[in-house]
């Protein structure tokens, strides 16, 4: 399981989060809007392609109107793709090696990305258990 400190640091969390306690306490009060930024310009470099997978999550007029926090539904999507984001940097130990894994369609998730995989829990959970068959060298 990645801790709760690596997850903070791909949303770009300022204040220091030390348990998954903690992490549900900011997550379920709203993060700031910018987390969702955070998570999606680490893994991927296209503007265009930045925009649509953010819109997956918040629309982007309703992102533009948020003042500073996202609703507790829309932190948990952050959240999740902050998770997925995080264990594939620890699974691959590059961030750009990591980056390619989550952009390239893969049999294991009926071809899909494991980034598109990851907007719905199940498939996030999927595209977790298929990097840690991956880290511990098990058969996928």
């Amino acid at each position: 399981m990645i801790s709760a400190r690596k997850i903070a640091d791909v949303m770009g969390l300022k204040r220091p989060v030390r348990t998954l306690h903690e992490l549900t306490e900011i997550v379920s009060r709203g993060l700031p809007k910018s987390a969702l930024r955070h998570c999606v310009v680490r893994v991927v470099s296209s503007p265009k392609e930045q925009r649509e997978v953010m819109c997956r999550i918040v629309p982007a007029a309703t992102y533009k109107r948020r003042e500073q926090n996202l609703k507790p539904e829309e932190s948990e999507k952050t959240e999740r793709l902050a998770r997925v984001i995080a264990t594939a940097e620890h699974v691959w130990g590059d961030a750009e090696e990591a980056k390619r894994f989550l952009a390239r369609p893969h049999p294991e998730l009926n071809g899909k990305t494991p980034l598109e995989a990851s907007h719905a829990e199940l498939g996030a959970r999927q595209v977790e258990e298929l990097l840690w068959k991956l880290f511990y060298g098990l058969p996928a």
